[in-house]
């Protein structure tokens, strides 16, 4: 199936326009199989999408209540005594999804799921990982870096990790049968999620990384946190190989920061530098994958349509 880009006016017509294509493939799926497995971002690119998918079904285009949610990626090292105060943090993305989608459905989703990195104690973690250096590798070599534990690590706390919170949210994934459409933004970075730039793609299910000080920084730039000390230092998120699992993955991107990692995911040879890149190994493999950008994010595409029809991906401006 081709690698299709949608070029749109601005922020809500692109809200627009992937809310259609969702809503039109969870009421298409749903006439087939009792239930949808939907793969959620957070991030302000899809605020706008959420808001249309609620309205969708509040006004009965779809039953919510047979929708399975599953979200990227959550902070490790929130604010909080406890994994309840840290997953009531106004800057959890449990927190993040509640306010701007899972709390303007009037009936819920049949179970919504975000990784588990509010269990996790960061000053333990730290601990143990300096305590146990030989049950984990760094892997990495651009931003943050994926904190890859040994299969059996001697560290308990380790292990528990390794089970519970990152092998079992791939495996609760895999028993809902995988990720029918998975919704993702993309980073400064061309990243996805926290799979920093430089992280490897392979085995990249679901991952503990270090995130990086520039991470950080922005974060406490952008309003998130008061001070670098206060910023969560690792995330869980789902690494790229798991997120281009899904049957279908639809990309939004908005704005002048977003032009330049989309246009080299797309124009460029794959590459973990660029990790949303591996979308075009994804797509070769019959994946179903969708960008929807507006106008300024897709405006280097524009300008190289003849070098992505070389490419076989297909460009349509609805600008």
């Amino acid at each position: 199936m081709p690698l299709k880009v949608l070029v749109t006016r601005d922020f809500d017509h692109m809200s627009e326009v992937a809310a259609g294509t969702v809503t039109e493939t969870i009421v298409d799926t749903l006439s087939k199989k009792n239930e949808f497995v939907l793969g959620l971002a957070t991030g302000s690119s899809p605020t706008g999408l959420y808001k249309h998918l609620a309205r969708a079904a509040n006004a009965g285009r779809f039953d919510a209540g047979r929708v399975r949610s599953f979200n990227l990626d959550e902070y490790v090292g929130l604010p909080g005594k406890n994994a309840q105060q840290r997953v009531l943090h106004p800057e959890s993305y449990c927190y993040f999804m509640v306010r701007e989608l899972f709390g303007l459905l009037e009936t819920s989703f049949a179970e919504t799921c975000v990784p588990y990195g509010c269990l996790i104690d960061q000053e333990r973690l730290i601990r143990e990982l300096e305590a146990h250096p030989r049950d984990w590798t760094e892997l990495g070599c651009n931003a943050g870096r994926w904190i890859c534990l040994d299969a059996a690590p001697a560290s308990e706390y380790l292990a528990w990790i390794r089970l519970e919170v990152l092998d079992g949210y791939a495996d609760k994934i895999r028993a809902a049968g995988g990720i029918d459409l998975q919704v993702i933004g993309v980073g400064g970075r061309g990243h996805v999620a926290f799979h920093e730039s430089g992280i490897p793609f392979e085995n990249s299910r679901v991952l503990l990384v270090r995130l990086g000080d520039n991470t950080v920084a922005n974060a406490v730039a952008d309003g998130h946190f008061p001070s670098e000390e206060a910023s969560p230092r690792y995330a869980v998120t789902m690494g790229a190989e798991l997120v281009y699992q899904a049957r279908q993955v639809v990309l939004l991107a908005s704005g002048a920061r977003k032009t330049v990692p989309v246009a080299e995911s797309l124009l460029m040879d794959p590459t973990p530098d660029v990790p949303i890149s591996y979308g075009q190994v994804y797509s070769a493999r019959g994946g179903n994958l969708m960008y929807v950008v507006d106008r300024v994010a897709g405006e280097e595409l524009l300008a190289n349509t003849l070098s992505l029809e070389k490419k076989g991906i297909v460009l349509e401006d609805l600008s």
